[in-house]
């Protein structure tokens, strides 16, 4: 008889972690996801500006939406190592200030320069600071 109560509680410790396990992976999950819809990454990726909101400061610097060539890419990613070199341990949001437009035009530049190792990195996700190498 005790050893039955030992197994079923055991049993029951067992399901009781994986439930908690289980709640606090979808209370991320969650949070995540309205992280990135507030962010503006909707899940298709794309977001659009409501009525009579102007486009922001990047596209108008770059005549509008659509893909910047690779010259124009490279040439922004010098701006933004300059700026990372002159001002090390930025993070995205506070880079995207430094130089006045959003932290999405940004994404390309730095991915290049990082794959370059020219910039590393400290931390993660919003948290992400910047550094010359």
């Amino acid at each position: 008889m005790k050893q039955n109560q030992s197994m079923h509680s055991e049993i029951r410790d067992l399901v009781e972690s994986f439930a908690a396990d289980l709640t606090a992976l979808v209370r991320r999950m969650a949070l995540e996801q309205v992280h990135s819809a507030l962010s503006g990454s909707i899940s298709d990726g794309r977001m659009t500006r409501g009525p009579g909101r102007k486009a922001s400061a990047s596209n108008r610097a770059r005549g509008g939406g659509g893909k910047r060539s690779s010259d124009q890419v490279d040439a922004f990613a010098l701006k933004i190592l300059e700026v990372v070199k002159r001002k090390p341990g930025l993070r995205g949001e506070q880079l995207s200030k430094e130089m006045k437009t959003d932290t999405k035009s940004l994404r390309l530049p730095m991915l290049k320069l990082i794959g370059d190792k020219k910039v590393k990195t400290k931390g993660q996700r919003r948290g992400m600071m910047y550094f010359a190498a």
